[in-house]
């Protein structure tokens, strides 16, 4: 006989192995609430749950990308489109079940679930782009057309602020896009933090592909770009501050903020200088290198956080002062394709899932949507046009710059998630924002290439040297 007839050892073994299945594997396999399962075996679920729903983002990802490509999309657009498109907003009003089986986000235990281990991996994926984004900042670009550039810069974001602050205004007393909780004063800095923001790393990765980096059109871009979005999380830091208590607590906050940065660049930044010798071997970082420059990230990361900030403004800063060359480009080499391909689209889909555009379920709503719009791709482009025009620059180049500050791409995403989370904002403005989001870095793209394809841009002898890799999603 194969399989001898067990004494009664044996039985008492088979009976465990029996029992063990029936009351801890068969839950995890076949039954439909792991809530129902103890702890344990509800942990297990929840790793095979997110290990399917890694799978289905990354591919989702990937086919939409493969669609946008072909309408000379980037990916990051597509990564965007398909975070909404596998939320509520299309994935659960076509198959309400499948959606919440695979991303359960209604059920408030099942969403709590979810969100322990989705929000982790997505804010961790925030961190080390951030980090990139900082390590990608060239304050010498800056300096090559500073006055174009810093005009640029204020009238992008004198502009479309004062136009969100002044639909802030009128939405805070007829609507109920803000919580009650929040201030008119909070309304209006953040809805106007929000309109002005500039995808920088996108800006320089269409710079760097359209070979302008030694133009006027992406020397002022750039610089302008950078100074945007360096003020606007100094805005958004000061609305994040003021919204976790009284303004005396908001200064304490925003005081241990310019100290935290103050302490970084003084500090930090030379002793990784001194030091980087040590780190580096036959020209390339070593893995202790690495590890203490991530700890510096990550620790740097958790005290802003903690004093009210974000943890996305300690990375980013802490990626500013990491010596160039070596530590720079290695580190960038090795987090950047990790980051990009499996993180950031964790980072998109749960926005997404947070994004319900059914709650804009009137005309009156969507006449808001179109406001916002209208006044963050107007405002935004018109007054970055004309204050290029104001310094002298050609006025097919104004137009370029015009159009490329208009990209908001991930870093609109970043900063209306945080108000979201926060609780400055509600999901019906959430969705409003997302859409102003997605809608500009939409159009920004096709309107250069039209523009681009009209007109040669003018190649001043601007040299600035070679670009680092830019960030390949923004």
């Amino acid at each position: 006989m194969l399989f001898p007839p067990p004494g009664a050892a044996g039985a008492r073994r088979l009976h465990a192995l029996a029992l063990h299945f029936h009351r801890d594997l068969r839950p995890v396999l076949f039954h439909s609430n792991p809530i129902q399962a103890d702890q344990t075996v509800n942990n297990l679920h929840l790793a095979v749950q997110f290990f399917l729903q890694i799978a289905v983002i990354l591919l989702f990802c990937r086919l939409v990308g493969a669609v946008a490509a072909r309408c000379g999309q980037p990916q990051v657009v597509a990564e965007m489109l398909a975070g909404v498109l596998l939320g509520p907003s299309l994935f659960g009003l076509l198959a309400p079940e499948a959606q919440q089986a695979l991303f359960p986000w209604d059920n408030a235990q099942q969403a709590r679930d979810t969100q322990s281990y989705l929000f982790p991996a997505s804010q961790l994926g925030l961190a080390l782009y951030m980090f990139i984004v900082g390590m990608e900042f060239r304050v010498d670009i800056v300096r090559k057309r500073l006055a174009s550039s810093v005009a640029v810069s204020i009238a992008g974001m004198v502009t479309p602020f004062a136009l969100g602050a002044g639909l802030a205004w009128i939405l805070f007393y007829h609507s109920h896009l803000f919580p009650a909780r929040t201030s008119l004063m909070e309304a209006m800095l953040f809805l106007g933090a929000s309109m002005c923001i500039t995808a920088f790393p996108m800006l320089a990765r269409i710079i760097h592909f359209k070979k302008l980096t030694g133009t006027t059109m992406g020397t002022v871009a750039l610089g302008a770009g950078a100074l945007d979005d360096a003020a606007a999380w100094c805005l958004l830091a000061v609305v994040l501050a003021s919204f976790d208590g009284d303004f005396s607590h908001a200064f304490i906050n925003i005081g241990c903020g310019v100290g935290f940065v103050v302490f970084t660049f003084l500090v930090v930044g030379p002793l990784l200088q001194r030091f980087q010798r040590w780190m580096e071997k036959d020209g390339s970082l070593t893995e202790a290198g690495m590890v203490i420059s991530l700890s510096i990230m990550a620790l740097a990361a958790w005290f802003t956080d903690r004093i009210g900030l974000h943890a996305v403004f300690g990375a980013f800063i802490t990626g500013a002062v990491i010596p160039r060359k070596v530590m720079a480009r290695d580190l960038i080499d090795r987090i950047q394709p990790l980051t990009v391909t499996l993180l950031l689209p964790l980072f998109f889909t749960y926005s997404g899932l947070n994004t319900k555009i059914g709650l804009l379920n009137s005309w009156y709503l969507w006449g808001i949507c179109a406001a916002v719009l209208l006044a963050a791709a107007v405002g935004k482009g018109v007054a970055c046009w004309l204050a290029a025009r104001a310094t002298g620059i050609p006025n097919r180049e104004a137009l370029g710059i015009g159009l490329l500050m208009n990209a908001r791409g991930l870093m609109e995403l970043i900063i209306i998630n945080i108000g979201l989370q926060r609780g400055i904002i509600t999901e019906g403005l959430f969705a409003t924002l997302v859409i102003m989001a997605v809608t500009t870095t939409l159009m920004a793209s096709p309107l250069f290439e039209r523009l681009m394809a009209r007109s040669r841009p003018e190649t001043e002898p601007v040299t600035l040297g070679k670009l680092p890799r830019p960030v390949p999603a923004s």
